[in-house]
């Protein structure tokens, strides 16, 4: 069986228009192989522990409920937070803040076109610490190989929902989408470097969802800078 990230390294491959041929001389797997997964779709899942029901999971109903009856408007986080508290709820208004975001309504962006000439091959990313005063802040880097065009956006840390959002930012800063994505010292992304053999490596499942979503292929930077 193949590893999670061939399997999707197939899929994208021949999104970007690989022949079957191509696509198994590159991974080293066999053509029937590529054929399986590509007629079936079949991807394989890492194994996930079994994660615990939110505090929060009794009173979401209610929540929907007054989100959807305000729409247009929004209602402020700490007086859901009062109203639940009066519920019962003994959580934080973090826990409720953080669900609140899943149900702001979002703009869909404007379809992003692939880069199909050889300029739109290639992009690096990177976070980089800045220090000004006492304030800390994570700058998430993007470059276009070609070009050398940049896209710079600031986190207060560099997870990888910030990795994910960096990248999507950049995609639509650009227009487009490269068809590969380097990547240089990207703890929270690159699970574990070499993890199957020399070259196969362990990604983030999130990255992994990005990367069929946006149709590039996340590869890792050799150990030295272009200049």
């Amino acid at each position: 069986m193949l590893t999670l990230e061939q399997a999707v390294t197939i899929q994208i491959l021949h999104q970007q228009g690989q022949s079957i041929k191509a696509i198994s001389r590159e991974l080293g797997i066999s053509r029937n192989t590529v054929r399986k997964y590509l007629r079936s779709q079949v991807t394989p899942k890492y194994q996930r522990t079994q994660s615990k029901v939110s505090i929060l999971e009794p009173y979401k109903p209610y929540l929907i409920k007054r989100v959807n009856a305000a729409d247009p408007e929004w209602i402020p986080a700490a007086v859901l937070y009062q109203e639940i508290l009066q519920k019962g709820y003994t959580g934080k208004i973090r826990t409720l803040q953080n669900y609140l975001n899943t149900l702001k309504p979002t703009k869909q962006p404007e379809p992003i076109k692939r880069f199909e000439t050889q300029p739109g091959q290639q992009m690096q990313v990177d976070f980089t610490t800045i220090r000004r005063h006492h304030t800390t802040l994570k700058a998430f880097v993007a470059t276009l190989g070609y070009s050398r065009a940049t896209f710079v956006k600031f986190y207060d840390h560099e997870r990888s929902d910030a990795w994910i959002d960096g990248l999507e930012s950049a995609f639509q800063f650009f227009g487009g989408v490269p068809k590969d994505v380097l990547f240089d010292n990207a703890k929270a992304i690159i699970i574990e470097r070499d993890a199957y053999q020399d070259g196969q490596h362990r990604w983030n499942a999130k990255l992994l969802d990005c990367a069929k979503k946006y149709n590039f292929r996340a590869r890792v930077c050799k150990p030295y800078r272009a200049q």
